[in-house]
């Protein structure tokens, strides 16, 4: 069973390039603006158990998933939309894929902690990333620790009746943002002159 669970704040300025491939909040050709955040990220501490230990003596790489499930759950209760909340209000997070790239073993005496937080917001998906560490016994900064995994999920968000996406309301992406890792900026007066690029920051914002 995990532990507890606790929220901390980073600070955070992106320039990016290339984030439409994964359908991010703002459709543009060359690049995007963003505004300093205080970005939400969910951490908490997992147990290891016997079994979870595979054959070699270390952490199964499957048990990686099921963590990555348990994260899942923290995140939607973080922002107030429970798994159940989302079903009764018609919506099903499908999970769509799932990457992880495995660094340092762990083994069944070490401590994890996981760090995540939303890497791109789409009209109908999330992308969640996801840090594991081996938790060293001396320090509690993550930045200090040993990182034994990293990896992603993406989300689909569909329909429970016709099991199509479902596109997020206005209000439904805003309870996401705080966790997202780069936010557009909605300051119209600070971009460009250019109308094309005016028209699909403000799309984006809608």
């Amino acid at each position: 069973m995990p532990k507890f669970s606790k929220l901390h704040t980073f600070p955070v300025l992106s320039l990016c390039s290339d984030y439409d491939r994964l359908d991010m909040l703002s459709p543009c050709s060359n690049f995007h603006l963003f505004r300093v955040i205080a970005m939400k990220k969910i951490t908490f501490d997992l147990d290891i158990y016997s079994y979870q230990i595979d054959f070699t003596g270390q952490v199964s790489n499957t048990v990686y998933i099921n963590w990555m499930e348990i994260g899942r759950i923290k995140l939607f209760d973080a922002i107030g939309l429970s798994i159940s909340t989302l079903v009764s209000q018609g919506s099903i997070p499908a999970l769509a894929s799932t990457t992880i790239a495995y660094k340092t073993p762990l083994f069944q005496d070490d401590r994890v902690q996981v760090e995540m937080w939303l890497s791109a917001l789409g009209y109908a998906s999330a992308v969640i990333r996801f840090n594991f560490y081996k938790a060293g016994s001396n320090t509690k900064n993550l930045r200090d620790q040993v990182l034994a995994a990293e990896g992603y999920q993406r989300i689909m968000f569909v329909d429970k009746e016709t099991l199509k996406s479902k596109r997020f309301t206005r209000q439904e992406k805003d309870v996401f943002l705080p966790y997202l890792e780069v936010q557009p900026m909605d300051n119209v007066d600070l971009l460009p002159k250019s109308p094309r690029f005016r028209a699909a920051v403000s799309r984006s914002n809608k």
